[in-house]
């Protein structure tokens, strides 16, 4: 598998390429010490896997996920133990590793992602149907009842661990879900993910400011990444 590694730290980089050098499967690329230089390496150059630290200046990995449209499969390998919860509501993620990494840890992060790799994709009857739409409805699964919620009465969808919320003008919703596979159901006219955690109706903001939106009482952020389509979404006078 042809990879890159994306850290900020020199150290970081040398160790995992230390740790790649050891899997004969591996073929290290290129390393960059930030998201923006490999977002251009991306544009003219295919690979297989990205080795991604979280945290780093500017850009955090989770930042950089989100401006790919088509993203390899990513092994996240950080310092931080609090986000790995919320990096597998990316389908891209295939592990999670915390420094200091073993060579042992480090081969069953590769074979996860050897595993996606050869894996069949799924027809839509093999995968496990969370949601579904019909029209202008959306019907999710909530104690084993499938409930219809009128989709342009929902305003926010905010991701909660393994779990969703959505609210809506009439009544909250918590869905076991993801944030990716219910975006999938959504019509793109109305709704737009604008941060790693929070998917808005974008006809129901009341004002932006900052990196910020305030839909009802809800105040949402707004990722760097993601409000250049935020404002290409708006009639701006």
């Amino acid at each position: 598998m042809n990879c890159i590694i994306i850290d900020d730290e020199a150290t970081a980089r040398a160790i995992i390429n230390q740790l790649c050098s050891n899997v004969s499967s591996l073929n290290v690329l290129e390393e960059f010490p930030n998201a923006m230089q490999a977002i251009k390496y991306l544009n003219q150059n295919e690979i297989d896997l990205i080795f991604l630290d979280i945290h780093m200046p500017d850009f955090t990995g989770f930042d950089f996920i989100e401006t790919l449209k088509n993203p390899p499969k990513i092994i996240l390998t950080t310092s931080d133990p609090n986000f790995a919860i919320q990096a597998f509501e990316y389908d891209c993620i295939v592990d999670y590793l915390v420094k200091p990494i073993t060579q042992e840890r480090f081969q069953k992060g590769i074979d996860k992602a050897k595993a996606k790799q050869d894996a069949p994709t799924k027809s839509v009857s093999q995968t496990e149907k969370v949601e579904t739409t019909s029209g202008n409805d959306l019907y999710v699964n909530i104690d084993r009842r499938l409930i219809k919620i009128d989709i342009p009465s929902i305003y926010l969808i905010e991701a909660k661990g393994d779990y969703i919320q959505v609210k809506t003008e009439n009544k909250n919703y918590t869905v076991h879900s993801t944030l990716k596979k219910i975006e999938d159901k959504l019509p793109d006219s109305l709704f737009l993910k604008v941060h790693r955690s929070y998917i808005i109706n974008v006809q129901k903001i009341i004002d932006i400011e900052d990196n910020s939106v305030l839909i009802k009482k809800d105040v949402i952020p707004v990722s760097r990444s993601n409000r250049p389509e935020l404002m290409k979404r708006l009639n701006l006078l």
